[in-house]
């Protein structure tokens, strides 16, 4: 028997197994279909292999499940809502919010989220001083503290906030972390014993049976969420590490954007946390516990909470995205660390700039992840030749995730501007209708050109052979990435 012959055999036949259950089983869309089957038959077994890690399809299943009675409540209520704005009875007092009503509605009616216009916003730019306000919010919590990240990592700043909920804990206070399985690699049951034993809940989303083997690379959950006894939440790119505070040399100064929020959409914010506890725990937690305290009215901001995630195929980030980039007239500001797009996204923002607006994209000088990096730079140099302006940021590792349109309306979250926070990871971002909150978001990312230089064609198209070559392979693996 020719043993390379028949192994060769069964690698084809199991690629063709693979390549007919992506076609007519997975329903993703073209070009992911021909990228995996284009992967599969050139390099068989290396393919194979990133099939199983990266590419298992969760878009069928019901992952976040309401009870007949919430769904009941909540889609009454959120009708309710969708037709006061739409025939006036619903009082907007933003005039950013009602000249943008057409985008208020798509956020309600494709994404579920709620229009709220009582909110205070503070935009934070500094790790530090974001970790600083969360440790003083948690020291001060007196009913529950809720938390969700990505990355908790077993480093000073990791050790620092799980003593602190471990003092909560201790103190009485309902506290639960959330963290997910793949970014919480590091943290062990014995890192978090205390805070068990202390009276602390935890758990992991997305556990792998063996934790140093997560098969699930992908369909992470990206979002970063805090809530203070249902009425202070923090949103946005830090996670918890001690990169996030400028302590790592690799990355120096790390330069990302977090939001403190009061006001009615921090319900939305913990009704969020609530349902993602839900799955991962297999506690039977009641949805309305996100709205049994009353909230005061601290501000005037309006803001949709929105969420996204491979559970389904809305793809509301993106949509409400899209939503943003055609509503300009004037400008469109975005910093990414990852600027990866879809055909959708890549095209509406070429037409924006050959149509006169001021189309600017900053992302970071150093990579994290080498293909996203250099699949980025061939994108924004496509762009470029649109009338795309591109800066790269030098001061530090650019990590923040914001959207800015007219100096009006601003998207500040989790989501990247690429093809994994679109379809593949769980994000959410809050999507703001105030021109104050976004002519100082604009601000932001003008004193930021300060410490960046613009990627010009010129020096662009200077790059060596090998980096050219580089791009080429990364965006061709851009859908897979």
């Amino acid at each position: 028997m020719n043993m390379p012959a028949v192994f060769l055999a069964i690698i084809f036949l199991v690629n063709i197994a693979i390549s007919i259950t992506i076609i007519f089983l997975e329903r993703r869309t073209p070009t992911v279909t021909l990228a995996w089957v284009l992967v599969l038959f050139m390099v068989p077994i290396v393919g194979m292999l990133f099939y199983f890690l990266f590419a298992q399809n969760i878009a069928r299943k019901k992952i976040f499940k309401l009870s007949s009675y919430e769904a009941e409540v909540f889609n009454a209520n959120l009708e309710e809502q969708i037709k006061d704005v739409q025939n006036g009875t619903f009082k907007v007092n933003s005039k950013v919010a009602l000249k943008h009503k057409d985008m208020i509605h798509l956020n309600q009616s494709y994404a579920k989220a709620f229009y709220t216009e009582d909110n205070d916003i503070e935009i934070i730019i500094d790790g530090k001083k974001m970790f600083e306000r969360i440790m003083t919010e948690i020291r001060n919590a007196k009913e529950s503290i809720n938390v969700q990240y990505f990355i908790i990592k077993n480093d000073s700043t990791g050790k620092a906030l799980i003593k602190a909920l471990t003092q909560k804990a201790l103190e009485g206070v309902e506290v639960r972390l959330l963290v997910d399985a793949m970014g919480g690699r590091q943290l062990f049951k014995r890192h978090l014993k205390n805070f068990e034993v202390s009276g602390g809940h935890y758990a992991f989303f997305f556990q792998p049976r063996f934790k140093i083997i997560n098969f699930k690379i992908n369909y992470r959950n990206h979002r970063k969420i805090v809530v203070i006894d249902g009425k202070k939440g923090f949103l946005g790119g830090f996670n918890i590490a001690d990169e996030y505070l400028g302590k790592v040399d690799k990355f120096g100064y790390w330069r990302d954007t977090h939001l403190e929020i009061t006001g009615s959409c921090v319900q939305d914010i913990n009704a969020r946390f609530l349902l993602d506890w839900r799955f991962a725990s297999g506690e039977n937690v009641v949805l309305a516990q996100a709205y049994y305290n009353e909230i005061q009215s601290r501000g005037d901001k309006g803001v949709q909470i929105v969420s996204s995630g491979p559970d389904n195929n809305n793809e509301a980030v993106k949509q409400a995205y899209l939503k943003m980039i055609t509503s300009a007239k004037k400008s469109i500001y975005i910093q990414t660390p990852y600027f990866v797009p879809d055909v959708s996204i890549f095209e509406l923002l070429k037409s924006a700039a050959l149509s006169g607006i001021d189309v600017r994209i900053m992302i970071p000088k150093m990579p994290d992840h080498m293909f996203v990096y250099w699949a980025t730079y061939s994108y924004v140099g496509i762009l470029m030749e649109s009338g795309v302006k591109v800066y790269i940021y030098d001061n530090g590792f650019l990590h923040a995730k914001t959207m800015v349109v007219d100096g009006e309306v601003s998207s500040i979250g989790s989501a990247n501007f690429d093809i994994r926070s679109f379809r593949l990871n769980f994000e959410c971002n809050a999507f703001i209708y105030d021109e104050q909150f976004s002519e100082n978001a604009k601000n932001i990312f003008l004193n930021d050109l300060l410490k960046s230089h613009e990627l010009t064609p010129a020096l662009y198209h200077s790059r060596p052979l090998w980096i050219r070559f580089k791009e080429s392979i990364s965006r061709l693996l851009s859908e897979l990435l």
